[in-house]
């Protein structure tokens, strides 16, 4: 597969019909990877992450400029940052896909480093070295997601291997990059815990100095839910044998209403508080921002 960037995007003010091909159950709007519906896709949906381009990039960052400016500056610190007000982007994409056919993300970057008390930042599970060049002034926050490299290849399909991932913090840093690590989700099976050993080890192993001196990590116990489920036992049921097990997981109503199921209570409290102790003892520089 290769990426061809836009070149330009003509505006069409005539009348237009517009035809979207619906299948029974849960729908991806994903086919073989590529984008098939004409509006934005929620995330986690199966198949692929979808990749997102804006005609309206414009009036996005007048607004992010607009709401910055209203916010003030951060009196308090809070847990996403001490100092500066932080915008997370592409929640229902991966960034650093979406910047290799656009230019979008390098608008943000370059929008961010001019508002003074704000940065923006996203997760990845993509290493798109195009990045190095957007020169974004310490106001954007990568955070490369990582798993164990055995799960990676499982459920991780269609991404940067988990060793490239590692490789490329030092280079972003030096690029100016704020890199942290998002360690999710965490998937719960026998030995899962020894296997993030060795993942802290290599991490420790791989970082230099500067990389080190400025990381901080997340750490999210894996979040399912039955459609996403359904969706995937018909393209890679082999994952949902990890990802879908009721023997140890409960319902959850998130937030924003959705029915999600998770590890069950009392047994998540003492994992995720054992994680964060083998963090600690392998890599002590590292703090974790949050942990659930």
């Amino acid at each position: 597969m290769t990426f061809q960037k836009i070149k330009s995007i003509k505006r069409i003010k005539e009348p237009t019909t517009v035809y979207n091909f619906h299948v029974p159950g849960p729908e991806s709007f994903l086919a073989n990877g590529v984008v098939t519906h004409n509006c934005y896709v929620p995330r986690q949906k199966g198949f692929a992450n979808p990749i997102t381009t804006f005609v309206n990039i414009e009036q996005v960052t007048a607004f992010l400029k607009r709401h910055a400016t209203k916010q003030g500056m951060k009196l308090e610190p809070t847990a996403p940052d001490e100092d500066l007000w932080v915008y997370e982007l592409g929640c229902n994409s991966d960034m650093s896909i979406d910047a290799a056919i656009s230019d979008n993300v390098r608008d943000m970057v370059e929008l961010f480093r001019t508002i003074p008390n704000a940065k923006c930042t996203w997760a990845t599970k993509w290493v798109n070295r195009d990045l190095l060049e957007y020169d974004p002034l310490g106001k954007t926050r990568i955070r490369f997601s990582l798993m164990p490299h055995k799960m990676s290849k499982l459920v991780d399909v269609r991404t940067s291997p988990i060793s490239g991932r590692i490789a490329a913090i030092n280079d972003f840093v030096e690029a100016g990059y704020e890199v942290n690590v998002n360690f999710s989700p965490v998937i719960v099976q026998d030995g899962f815990l020894d296997d993030y050993d060795e993942l802290f080890e290599e991490v420790n192993d791989s970082l230099g100095e500067r990389a080190k001196a400025q990381l901080e990590a997340e750490i999210i116990f894996l979040t399912h839910n039955a459609a996403l489920h359904d969706v995937n036992l018909q393209w890679h049921p082999k994952a949902e044998e990890v990802l879908w097990t009721p023997h140890n997981q409960e319902t959850k109503v998130s937030g924003g209403g959705g029915v999600n199921v998770r590890y069950k209570v009392r047994l998540k409290q003492p994992l995720v508080a054992q994680f964060g102790e083998r963090l600690k003892a392998k890599m002590p520089y590292c703090p974790v921002r949050y942990a659930f």
